[in-house]
């Protein structure tokens, strides 16, 4: 499957501008600045559990279905409604304050988000 994998981050732009456009304290940001987060995706057709590992032990997972609506956990800790779409390739999720997207390109895990005219791309090469 093109997701599944293990990655880690390796660069990120607009960083802080995202992250205050979010309305993150900028003691928030600089804690969270330059974390290596390591993304684990299994999949199995269009079943997804999206794992993201933080420094100091905490993890976030979702699990969600390409198509169906499904229960999704923001970093901060907020639950929502939200149906993950596949368009051309790319995974395609809008949360409460933002859109993203996400796809495999070559080896790497691209992800996309934007707000308010403010994008903020994270790029992660692949472990395993």
């Amino acid at each position: 499957m093109a997701f599944s994998g293990k990655f880690e981050m390796e660069s990120e732009k607009n960083y802080d501008e995202f992250m205050k456009h979010l309305g993150l304290s900028s003691d928030v940001i600089e804690k969270a600045r330059n974390f290596k987060i390591i993304t684990e995706v299994q999949q199995n057709g269009q079943d997804f559990i999206w794992s993201q590992h933080y420094a100091g032990g905490h993890t976030m997972t979702n699990k969600f279905t390409i198509g169906k609506e499904s229960d999704i956990q923001t970093l901060g800790g907020k639950k929502f409604k939200a149906t993950v779409q596949m368009e051309g390739g790319k995974m395609v999720v809008n949360f409460p304050n933002y859109s993203q997207t996400s796809e495999i390109v070559g080896d790497k895990l691209v992800e996309v988000s934007t707000t308010g005219g403010v994008t903020y791309e994270r790029v992660s090469k692949r472990l395993t």
